[in-house]
C-alpha cells in the first residue's frame, strides 16, 4: 500500500459492539449492583462509546432489563419429571453461573426499579414457561413456589456456602428435595382443594 493512500477504514460490527456491552454491563451489575453500576464505567469496559448504550439499549434500565433476562434464562425444571435432574444439579452442580445470577439480584434488589425488572422477567419468562408445564390447577402460584424453593437453596449452598449443602455425602439430600419438588409439581387438584379455606367451617 503506498504511503499516499489511507488506511482503509475500520469496519464497525454493531453486533460485536453491543455483546461486548452487553458483557461488560453483566459483569459490572453483578460486582457492584445496579445502583452503583454506572455506564461510562460499562462502557470503558466494553471498549465503547457511552452513546452507544442510548442507541443500542435506550437507558441503563433498558440494559439491565437484557442482562437479567441473560442471567435468568437458564430453565432446570421444565416439566415434573425432570425434577430429578433438577434436585441434583442444585445440590451438585457447578455453583458459577447461579452464583453470578444470585449476586446480580441481591445486589441489586434495593433499588425498586431493578427488583421491579427482575421480577417481571421472572415472571414474564421462566415462570411462565414452568406453568405451561405443570398440571393440575393454580400452576401460577405453584411454579413461584418451586422458583422460591430453587432460589433458597442456590442461596444457601452457593453464597452462604451452608455446610449440610456442601459436604462430601450431600447427594444423600437429594431424594429429598426430589420429594419437595414433586410435591408441588404433582399436587393433585383434590388436594389444593382440600387445603382452600371453607366458608362453613372458617372460624370468624
Amino acid at each position: 500500500m503506498s504511503q499516499d493512500q489511507p488506511a482503509p477504514a475500520r469496519r464497525r460490527d454493531s453486533a460485536a459492539t453491543r455483546a461486548a456491552i452487553l458483557k461488560a454491563a453483566r459483569e459490572t451489575f453483578t460486582e457492584r449492583g445496579y445502583d452503583a453500576a454506572g455506564l461510562r464505567e460499562i462502557a470503558s469496559a466494553a471498549g465503547a462509546d457511552t452513546r452507544l448504550i442510548s442507541r443500542y439499549f435506550g437507558s441503563k434500565e433498558g440494559l439491565f432489563a437484557e442482562v437479567v433476562d441473560l442471567a435468568y434464562e437458564k430453565s432446570m425444571m421444565m416439566t415434573p419429571e425432570h425434577n430429578a435432574g433438577a434436585a441434583r444439579t442444585l445440590l451438585t452442580g457447578d455453583s458459577g453461573k447461579e452464583a453470578d445470577g444470585l449476586l446480580l439480584t441481591l445486589r441489586s434488589v434495593s433499588n425498586p426499579r431493578a427488583a421491579a425488572i427482575m421480577r417481571d422477567s421472572i415472571e414474564r419468562n421462566y415462570q411462565r414457561r414452568l406453568a405451561d408445564a405443570l398440571p393440575g390447577t393454580d400452576a401460577t402460584g405453584r411454579s413461584a413456589v418451586l422458583i422460591a424453593i430453587c432460589a433458597g437453596v442456590l442461596l444457601n449452598r452457593v453464597l452462604l456456602g451452608h455446610t449440610a449443602l456442601n459436604s462430601p455425602d450431600t447427594e444423600r439430600l437429594i431424594p429429598y428435595l426430589h420429594a419437595a419438588l414433586d410435591a408441588v409439581a404433582n399436587a393433585p387438584a383434590e388436594a389444593a382443594e382440600a387445603d382452600r379455606p371453607n366458608d362453613d367451617t372458617a372460624v370468624n
